[in-house]
């Protein structure tokens, strides 16, 4: 691979300082990346440095392109508007373009109508319509227009039932059941209606609480002039306002509109949390997931989530919380302002409620995000086409329909312990998955060549009968444990991983010709770059960014890096040295003395301050903290 840029680059003094946007097009002319810049010298130079140094993905975008464009615009904001226009427009398949994971319900007023209706609809391209929402669920979206209906009755019924009462004189279904409150239904003239409808715009627009009490009042009035009629409509619209506002728990003070977006990312896929919150309290979620060919930034992937959310007459609110500031955070906010008709501001919440609805939103992006990993990879023709394709890949005779991948955790050095994780046709089976302990070792490369080679002697030993007999584990630290047990351990592999690089997978294949075991394929994958190794290769294996192979290799690694940290922290909370050692004032001469005083770990978490205290270079101070942070560690309490 060369190491110097690419033949179409332009001269430096050819691409303008001013502020643009540029384009990256293929041999065919079509628009690979889109992007803006303050200043398209500046951000142009970053694409031409040497090959080498750039990023692989971004590496991939160059050398694919065969010419590149731009267009010099008069301020960031129009920079960003030319973006958003192109980005929709051409669709680049390098640039992030958020999809909604669903078609989300929404309430949606007709108001271009002669008498409007209120209708729960996916489709937001009716003419004239005003929306409301988007609601997560439609049997939310239901029971709240129920509720709506019964403070503000207004029409329900389809277009044709509608024609059809006008016509005939005679309601329509839904009017002669209660369920329409329209003309057609022979209570209401069509202006008598509008105002109806106005005033449910207004407060779903609002949604004022005052309502609640002008009810009360014009109900207790209606009482004292004897009217119960009246007083009873009174009463149980009453009973529906209050209902209304109780079904959505105020999150923040009631004059507060904003919307907070919560972000999870990887390298290769992005969730989005959209929390819609009007009045203080939450009314509608939208959720987005993409896959990611260009590994971009936090920063810019929320540039890239506030322009898919905002726009075809959806408004945003006058706050926009985000996990972190765009470098363009002001023209982001003027163009906002501009679709809001009035000024939008961005910002990140450090601290308080709103800081606390974040991390919500935020814990919901990720578990959107590995919901949408988990389903991907469960789907049958999905793991079918992820085995051919690392097959093809790695060259390897047939598909690996037995996968076991390695990791390797430890605390500063200390308390090394690796996973096994298995995945039998692209799936986890988590009942066969093993846990090492290692007592000594160098680096993450020693600990590897000794998980391999403690795991492989399984495979090499030639006595072993049919139920996997004969073989013993090292030090009855890996997990081994009955007949049945071992059985299992010893099915062959057509694949082994390590989660590492080039060092890794050196180590672990020097395990693999150690023991003699042929015929199993080995790799490595590398976290920051997605970059799969294979033994004395010079340069690795890239996969596509979405493939499902790579998804697949990703899925594998988490798990085993998830299990080897849950066997760490384990074994960390059994380790009253490490537990000790993080006590401030106990230095290792003072651990020793108090496991030399006591005996035992069991006795150690038993013992009272005072017996604490009587060991050698412990006062009454220290015994204290210790006594205290063994109990928050765990301990029993002494009897």
């Amino acid at each position: 691979m060369s190491t110097q840029g690419v033949p179409y680059r332009p001269k430096a003094g050819e691409i303008p300082t001013s502020p643009g946007v540029y384009r990256f097009r293929d041999a065919e002319r079509r628009v690979l990346y889109v992007g803006k810049a303050k200043n398209l010298r500046s951000r142009l130079s970053n694409y031409f440095a040497p090959l080498r140094t750039l990023h692989e993905r971004t590496r991939r975008m160059v050398t694919t392109a065969a010419s590149v464009e731009w267009t010099v615009v008069g301020s960031e904001v129009e920079a960003l508007q030319l973006e958003i226009t192109w980005i929709n427009d051409f669709k680049p398949p390098f640039n992030v373009r958020f999809k909604d994971d669903k078609s989300y319900p929404y309430l949606a007023v007709t108001l271009g109508d002669e008498a409007p209706r209120a209708v729960v609809t996916r489709n937001r391209k009716i003419p004239g319509a005003r929306y409301f929402g988007p609601y997560p669920k439609m049997w939310a979206i239901n029971d709240t227009l129920e509720i709506l209906l019964k403070l503000f009755p207004i029409r329900t019924c389809k277009d044709s039932d509608y024609r059809r009462a006008i016509a005939s004189g005679k309601p329509c279904f839904a009017g002669q059941i209660g369920r329409c409150f329209g003309p057609c239904s022979g209570r209401v003239t069509i202006e008598e209606h509008r105002d109806n409808v106005d005033r449910f715009v207004g407060f779903m627009q609002n949604q004022d609480r005052r309502i609640v009490g002008e009810l009360n009042g014009r109900m207790l009035t209606a009482a004292a002039a004897q009217d119960y009629e009246s007083a009873a409509r009174f009463r149980d619209q009453l009973k529906a306002a209050n209902a209304f506002f109780e079904r959505s728990a105020m999150v923040l003070g009631e004059a507060v509109d904003i919307d907070v977006f919560g972000i999870e990312h990887d390298e290769l896929a992005a969730a989005v949390q959209q929390f819609i919150v009007r009045g203080g309290r939450v009314r509608g979620v939208r959720s987005w997931t993409v896959d990611k060919e260009l590994d971009v930034p936090l920063g810019e992937l929320v540039d890239f989530v506030v322009q898919n959310a905002y726009g075809d007459d959806v408004r945003p609110p006058r706050e926009v919380v985000v996990p972190e500031l765009p470098d363009d955070t002001e023209a982001l906010e003027s163009w906002l302002g501009t679709l809001a008709e009035r000024k939008v501001r961005i910002r990140v919440a450090q601290r308080g409620d709103k800081a606390a609805l974040l991390e919500t939103a935020t814990q919901n992006a990720k578990q959107t995000l590995m919901l949408y990993k988990t389903r991907r990879s469960a789907d049958f023709t999905t793991r079918s086409q992820a085995l051919e394709d690392i097959q093809e890949a790695l060259g390897m005779a047939d598909a690996p329909l037995r996968i076991e991948c390695y990791d390797v955790s430890h605390l500063s050095g200390t308390n090394i312990v690796a996973s096994m994780v298995v995945f039998e046709d692209g799936l986890a089976r988590k009942d066969e998955y093993r846990r090492f302990t290692i007592p000594q070792s160098s680096d993450d490369t020693d600990s590897i060549h000794q998980v391999l080679t403690r795991r492989l002697a399984y495979l090499a030993r030639p006595d072993e009968d049919e139920h996997g007999e004969g073989v013993s584990a090292a030090n009855g630290t890996d997990g081994v444990e009955a007949s049945g047990r071992r059985r299992r351990f010893a099915y062959r592999p057509n694949l082994l991983v390590v989660d590492g690089g080039q060092p890794q997978v050196a180590a672990a294949a020097r395990a693999l010709a150690e023991s003699g075991v042929e015929g199993v394929y080995l790799c490595g994958i590398a976290k920051r770059l997605e970059e799969i190794w294979t033994p004395d290769a010079d340069f690795p294996v890239i996969l596509p960014r979405n493939s499902d192979a790579l998804f697949l290799f990703q899925r594998v690694r988490d798990e085993a890096h998830r299990f080897a940290i849950t066997h760490q922290r384990q074994r960390r909370k059994r380790d009253i040295g490490s537990v000790l050692s993080e006590i401030p004032g106990l230095g290792p001469a003072r651990v020793k003395e108090l496991l030399r005083h006591f005996g035992s770990v069991k006795r150690l978490r038993a013992a009272t301050e005072a017996e604490i205290a009587e060991v050698k270079g412990i006062g009454p101070a220290l015994a204290t903290t210790v006594h205290g942070h063994l109990r928050a560690d765990g301990a029993p309490a002494p009897r």
